[in-house]
């Protein structure tokens, strides 16, 4: 017969091991219909280019219960560049800024985040841009978690929103382009907002 104590311990293990195996990073993919990712550079000192990519997708893994964060990865098309402006867009496609045509991905890796705050979120990882990767770093902010209101029959889809900012120097990448005149910024400045679905 086992005695109390014992019992005890293996109570406790279970109700641990429950914990634990609820504990569990689930993973999320971006939602292509609310994902945002503009950009900002600098045009000869008078204002800065806003622009954008319109094809992107990512993943990452988070742990609701822990804040954990993990696993980030967001691919971007470089060809799906655009600024409002046709002849822009096309030279940024060009061989002088993205070079599209042999570079068609642009690459956004974190193995892990640090927890700043409640619901703020250090992102170090690594951009590859041109066939070069660079460190990369985001702040990001968890926005919300909650069942959308917006999944129509059946089981509602449990949506995460994330709102994050960056910068990075595009010479880093070979990418020099006017930027010893000045004529273009060096710094590209990182605007991106996110819905993605809990699968």
């Amino acid at each position: 017969m086992k005695t109390l104590p014992t019992l005890a311990a293996l109570a406790l293990t279970a109700l641990l091991g429950t914990g634990a195996a609820l504990a569990q990073p689930q993973r999320y993919e971006i939602d292509p219909d609310h994902l945002s990712l503009g950009f900002l550079v600098d045009h000869i000192g008078y204002a800065k280019v806003l622009g954008m990519f319109r094809s992107a997708r990512g993943s990452y893994r988070f742990d609701e219960a822990t804040g954990t964060l993990s696993d980030v990865r967001i691919e971007v098309d470089t060809a799906s560049v655009f600024s409002n402006q046709r002849k822009r867009d096309d030279h940024l496609k060009g061989p002088d800024f993205l070079n599209s045509g042999e570079f068609p991905r642009m690459v956004f890796t974190a193995s892990s985040a640090r927890r700043t705050a409640d619901r703020q979120y250090e992102i170090t990882g690594q951009l590859e841009l041109l066939g070069k990767s660079q460190p990369l770093t985001l702040q990001a902010t968890w926005n919300k978690s909650a069942e959308s209101p917006l999944g129509g029959f059946g089981r509602k889809p449990y949506v995460m929103g994330v709102s994050a900012r960056g910068s990075f120097k595009r010479s880093a990448y070979g990418m020099n382009y006017a930027v010893a005149n000045g004529w273009v910024g060096d710094t590209v400045d990182l605007i991106i907002e996110f819905e993605a679905v809990r699968q």
